[in-house]
């Protein structure tokens, strides 16, 4: 991954992106973040949104205005402003991977950890050699405080992961349940059981399962509603896993599984004992999975439980009078628009129509052969009795995207509510901010993500730098490639540089140098020396690129560096 080069790479958006970065700096100065600040509040409570732009809270508005005769959402009168979300360019092979436009990963790290970053990349820097972050759990654990995640998504996926693990690409979940188990994080409730349980080919559990560890740590672990009720106080430390995959979308759930308010309170009850106050995130994961969907019933349904569980975390701030809470989303997903065709109305007596979500019913319509088999499928979900022809040809043929006969059903069902998607991916608008308690003041009007970080450690006494400094002490996160004999190579200069050593080296040879030590390397027979001695090291050269493996680097350091094949890390001591 390439750095973000403002000026050059965003044109005409320069101005508006350094302006953002030089907020989230001042932001940084402000809250002390180089060193702790005095404390404003105890507890800090973060919610996050996911996909969950402007018109996804207008939409949950309306609808619950149509509905219920409720004119406001329990998020409205703390409404103090929006924030920008954009990523760091990300380069890879070549190809732009990240910019304006963020993912969970990039935009969680921002207001996890302060820090900007590439899409795909989980608290760690945009770099060759990538630098661990500290989040504000992390610094947190450090003090002494309680912490805990809480999602409906999978608790390993982006959003939940940037606080409490590292790693340079989000996929590498397994990696960021074993990092969980390190971590101290005291409460984890979502799905992704499947990365805390590997099995083998026969479907029988392997040596790989966590939750044995877990448990051997103090956590309890616990799979649905009646044995989430069943914790108390004195449970303080739970893992809670309902679902192989994400938590069932709110239409499609049963009594078993338990709301995201459920969720919140019970984990709530469990870190509010801790004498020293607590940090925890609460995602709405599932709002962004229906926009990138373009399920709009569901989305509205996923955005009024995130609604719910706020109004679940305010009452809790409100009674307990030393906690601030601050909330936002990563991002918008879908491009969603309450408007299409120059109709100036929308259905909404139409949004509460369907029984299940999208997602239910994908694998059956990509079973149907048959136009009976379509209307069939639809009329059981839906309220549409007179589905045409040309609508049926329309989702019999999908929509040419990944979400195929599904991706089509929504698009069927959009037209008749009224409403329209961009893609089915996410957008760069700003997302809004709503806050109570100490942090208002310092998350209000327009402001970086970056900001959410900075200013709950700075409302906290908490210092992100200092943990940030423990974290790199100890790892780095290299960008490597695996030979044809399955041994592992790492970018030279940019390994070389992250070590503390020197790299010069033209196209015919190279030279590292640490302290007294230095390795030559023979660019074109792919031949190394160290100290003037022949080397047998592998001499890989990949895009103009010196790869060298780690024992290279041990030699050159004179210590025992060794990797982390799991979590893509090396670790220094």
């Amino acid at each position: 991954m390439k750095k973000l080069m403002k000026g050059i790479v965003f044109g005409g958006l320069a101005a508006a992106v350094v302006s953002g970065a030089t907020l989230a700096g001042a932001a940084q100065s402000a809250t002390g973040t180089a060193g702790a600040a005095k404390a404003q509040s105890k507890n800090l409570i973060v919610l996050i949104g996911d996909g969950m732009g402007p018109a996804q809270i207008s939409a949950a508005r309306y609808f619950q205005q149509y509905t219920k005769s409720v004119n406001h959402l329990n998020l409205d009168p703390y409404y103090v402003g929006q924030a920008t979300t954009y990523a760091d360019r990300g380069e890879d092979g070549g190809k732009i991977v990240s910019g304006i436009v963020t993912d969970s990963a990039s935009a969680g790290t921002a207001f996890a950890t302060g820090h900007k970053t590439y899409n795909a990349g989980i608290s760690v820097s945009n770099e060759d050699v990538s630098k661990p972050f500290a989040s504000i759990i992390e610094a947190a654990e450090s003090s002494g405080k309680a912490t805990g995640l809480v999602t409906t998504a999978r608790v390993t996926h982006a959003t939940p992961a940037v606080y409490a693990s590292h790693v340079r690409n989000r996929d590498n979940e397994s990696a960021i349940a074993s990092q969980y188990l390190e971590s101290g994080v005291d409460v984890l409730m979502g799905g992704g059981k499947q990365f805390f349980v590997t099995k083998d080919e026969k479907g029988k559990r392997t040596d790989k399962n966590l939750l044995p560890d877990f448990q051997a740590k103090g956590y309890t672990v616990v799979e649905n509603t009646s044995a989430l009720n069943a914790l108390t106080s004195k449970n303080t430390k739970v893992l809670g896993l309902f679902g192989s995959s994400h938590v069932a979308y709110v239409p499609d759930r049963t009594a078993e599984i338990p709301s995201l308010a459920a969720m919140t309170s019970k984990a709530l009850n469990i870190l509010s004992t801790d004498k020293d106050g607590f940090v925890m995130m609460i995602e709405g994961g599932r709002i962004d999975h229906a926009g990138h969907a373009n399920d709009l019933p569901t989305l509205v349904q996923e955005a009024l439980d995130f609604d719910a569980a706020f109004k679940t975390a305010i009452e809790f701030a409100k009674k307990n009078g030393n906690t601030s809470v601050v909330v936002t989303a990563d991002h918008e997903t879908g491009g969603l628009s309450l408007s299409r065709d120059n109709i100036y109305e929308i259905n909404i007596d139409l949004w509460n129509k369907q029984k299940h979500s999208s997602e239910s019913l994908a694998a059956d319509l990509e079973a149907a052969q048959t136009p009976e088999e379509i209307r069939s499928i639809v009329t059981a979900n839906t309220w549409i009795t007179d589905l045409s022809e040309e609508e049926v040809t329309q989702i019999m043929n999908g929509d040419g995207s990944s979400y195929k006969r599904e991706g089509a059903y929504n698009a069927v069902i959009s037209k008749r509510l009224l409403v329209g998607w961009s893609g089915h991916g996410h957008s760069a608008v700003d997302v809004g901010v709503w806050a109570y308690g100490p942090i208002a003041d310092k998350v209000k009007g327009q402001v970086d993500n970056t900001q959410i970080a900075t200013a709950g450690a700075g409302i906290l006494g908490l210092d992100l730098n200092k943990r940030s400094a423990e974290l790199q002490s100890k790892y780095v996160y290299p960008k490597f490639k695996i030979s044809r004999d399955n041994e592992v190579l790492y970018p030279a200069e940019a390994l070389a540089k992250a070590l503390g050593g020197t790299y010069k080296g033209d196209t015919a040879a190279a030279k590292l140098t640490f302290a007294k030590n230095t390795i030559d390397v023979n660019l074109t027979d792919k031949t190394a020396k160290l100290n003037g001695k022949a080397a047998s090291y592998t001499v890989d050269i990949d895009n103009d690129v010196l790869y060298l493996p780690l024992s290279a680097f041990n030699q050159l350091k004179g210590t025992t560096l060794t990797w982390d094949a799991l979590s893509e890390r090396i670790i220094l001591r």
